[in-house]
C-alpha cells in the first residue's frame, strides 16, 4: 500500500481552489478536472476527514487536515482513472470502526478548518448536505453500499443505501423507508441532498424530493463516501477482491 504526498505546485493549486475542481456536464456525467495527484483536487476537503478500511483491531486508520490535502491511497482513497471524481473502496475484510461490523473509506465532517468534529441541532438553523455520486462496485453475497448519511451522537439517522439494483433511503433501523428506484445500475451518477431544519430532514433525489424525516437532536453531522454494508461473516470471498466502492464527484455542505 503507497502513501503519495507532494508539496509545491500542487499545494498552491490547491489552495486557491474554493469549492468542487470535479465539474460535471449534469447529472449522468463528468469532465475531467486536472489536477489529478490528490482527491482534496477534486473536491473541497477543508472541512473533512477520512477513515479508511485500513489499519488494526478497531482503529481504521484516519486521515485530517492538514494532512488530507496531499493524501492519497490506492486503492481505497484516490482520484479516480477518469480524473473526474474521488475512488471510495471498502473491501468486506477491512479494518472497522468500534461502533460497527462493516468497513469502510468515507469522510466524515469536520469544522473549524478540520479540526474540530463538526455537531450539530437539527432544530437550529439550516443544514444542507449535496452530493453526486456513483457506485462502481458491490460485494458479493450481500450487495450493499451506503454513500452519503447523516448521523447523529448515537447512529445514523437517514442515508443513501444501494442494494443490488434498488436504492433506498434509510430512516433509523427501517432500511427500506423509502424504495428510490429499483432499477439502479452500476456508474449511474444521481445527486443526493439532504436539508435539515426545524427537526426535520427533506430527503432529494435529482433535485425531486423523496420524503421528510422527522428528527429533533443535536450532535449531527454529514458522511460521504463508500460504507460497505457486508463483511467476512456473510460474503465470500475474505479478500480485498470482494469490496464496494463508490466515486464520488461533488460535495457541498452549507450551514446557515
Amino acid at each position: 500500500m503507497r502513501l503519495h504526498r507532494k508539496h509545491g505546485l500542487a499545494a498552491t493549486m490547491l489552495a486557491t481552489t474554493v469549492f468542487v475542481a470535479a465539474q460535471l456536464g449534469g447529472i449522468g456525467s463528468a469532465t475531467a478536472a486536472d489536477p489529478c495527484d490528490y482527491p482534496a483536487q477534486q473536491v473541497d476537503l477543508e472541512n473533512w476527514k477520512v477513515t479508511l478500511p485500513t489499519g488494526s483491531g478497531n482503529s481504521p486508520t484516519e486521515i485530517k487536515q492538514p494532512d488530507l490535502e496531499d493524501f492519497s491511497v490506492a486503492p481505497w482513497f484516490q482520484v479516480n482513472s477518469k480524473c473526474t471524481g474521488i475512488q471510495f473502496r471498502a473491501a468486506v475484510n477491512g479494518v472497522t470502526t468500534s461502533g460497527s461490523g462493516y468497513p469502510r473509506s468515507e469522510l466524515r465532517e469536520m469544522t473549524d478548518g478540520g479540526t474540530e468534529r463538526a455537531a450539530w441541532s437539527s432544530t437550529s438553523g439550516t443544514h444542507t448536505m449535496t452530493f453526486r455520486t456513483a457506485v462502481n462496485h458491490l460485494p458479493e453475497d450481500k450487495p450493499h453500499v451506503v454513500v452519503g448519511q447523516i448521523h447523529d451522537g448515537d447512529d445514523d439517522v437517514t442515508v443513501f443505501r444501494v442494494e443490488g439494483d434498488n436504492l433506498y433511503i434509510t430512516k433509523g433501523n427501517d432500511t427500506h423507508h423509502k424504495l428510490v428506484t429499483s432499477n439502479y445500475q452500476m456508474h449511474q451518477v444521481f445527486e443526493g441532498k439532504f436539508v435539515v431544519s426545524d427537526g426535520e430532514i427533506e430527503v432529494y433525489y435529482n433535485g425531486v424530493l423523496q420524503t421528510t424525516i422527522d428528527h429533533a437532536k443535536s450532535g449531527n453531522y454529514f458522511k460521504a463516501g463508500a460504507y460497505t454494508q457486508a463483511n467476512c461473516g456473510n460474503s465470500s470471498p475474505c479478500s480485498s477482491s470482494n469490496y464496494g466502492q463508490a466515486t464520488l464527484y461533488k460535495l457541498q455542505v452549507k450551514h446557515s
